[in-house]
C-alpha cells in the first residue's frame, strides 16, 4: 500500500450528505454479502453491481480494497477475535485449542471472507486479525505441550491445515451433510493430543510453508468459485 493511500485512509472525511451515506451503506452492505459468498476476490465492479450503484461510486467512498474490506468485514472479525480471547481464557490450554479450532471453523464456514482474511495468506489486506489468530494458537501450543496435553511433533503451524481442509469439505458437502465438517475437525483435533500410542509426526511446515500454501489455497479457491450477479 502506498504511503498516499495509507494518508488518505487516515485523515478525517467530511460528513456525507444523506444520499452519499445511503450509497456507502448500500456499498458496505453488499461488499459484506459478496465477501461472504465468494471470498475476498470480489472486484469493486462486482460490489457496485450488487449494491445498484455506479463503480464511480464505490470509488469516491473507498480509496482502495483494504478500506472497503476494513468497512465490510469489521463485525465478523469481531467475532473471530472474540474467540481468539475466548481461547486465551480457557483455563488449560487443549480446551482453549479445542474451542479455538471449533468455533473458528463454524465462523469461516458461514463466511468465506473471514476464511479468507483469517487463513488467506494475504496479511496485508487484514494483518491484526491474522496476527492475532496466529499469536493465540502459538501461545496455546506452548502451553498444552507444557502441560503434556500435545503430542510429540504437533505444532501452531497445523492449525491453519486443520482449518482449511475442514473448510474445504465443509464448502463440498452443504448439499449433502452440512455439518459433516464438524465431525472432522473433531478427529483432526485428537490426531494433536498426547497418547500412549501415539507414534512419531513426519516433519512439521514451516510457517513460511504454511503462507504459501494457504496463498495458494486461497487463490485456487477464489478463481474456483462461481460469480453470480
Amino acid at each position: 500500500m502506498t504511503e498516499e493511500s495509507q494518508a488518505s485512509r487516515q485523515a478525517p472525511r467530511a460528513p456525507l450528505r444523506r444520499d452519499a451515506e445511503r450509497n456507502r451503506e448500500r456499498i458496505v452492505a453488499a461488499a459484506r454479502e459478496l465477501y461472504a459468498e465468494h471470498g475476498l476476490g470480489v472486484g469493486f465492479n462486482e460490489v457496485a453491481h450488487r449494491a445498484g450503484v455506479g463503480v464511480g461510486t464505490v470509488y469516491r467512498r473507498f480509496a482502495d480494497r483494504a478500506e472497503l474490506l476494513d468497512a465490510a468485514l469489521e463485525v465478523p472479525l469481531q467475532d473471530v477475535l472474540a474467540v481468539a480471547d475466548d481461547a486465551t481464557a480457557a483455563p488449560r490450554a487443549w480446551d482453549g485449542l479445542v474451542l479455538l479450532v471449533t468455533h473458528m471453523t463454524d465462523l469461516l464456514v458461514e463466511n468465506m471472507g473471514v476464511r479468507d482474511a483469517a487463513l488467506g495468506g494475504h496479511d496485508e489486506l487484514l494483518p491484526d486479525v491474522a496476527r492475532s489468530v496466529a499469536d493465540v494458537a502459538d501461545a496455546l501450543f506452548v502451553r498444552a505441550h507444557e502441560e503434556g496435553d500435545l503430542r510429540d511433533g504437533a505444532t501452531s503451524q497445523d492449525v491453519p491445515m486443520i482449518l482449511w481442509m475442514v473448510t474445504e469439505l465443509a464448502k463440498h458437502a452443504t448439499d449433502v451433510a452440512p455439518d459433516a465438517y464438524r465431525r472432522y475437525a473433531t478427529i483432526l483435533l485428537d490426531g494433536l493430543r498426547a497418547g500412549p500410542d501415539t507414534g512419531p509426526l513426519p516433519g512439521a511446515l514451516e510457517i513460511d510453508d504454511v503462507r504459501a500454501i494457504s496463498r495458494s489455497w486461497a487463490d485456487w479457491s477464489a478463481r474456483a468459485r462461481p460469480r453470480t450477479a
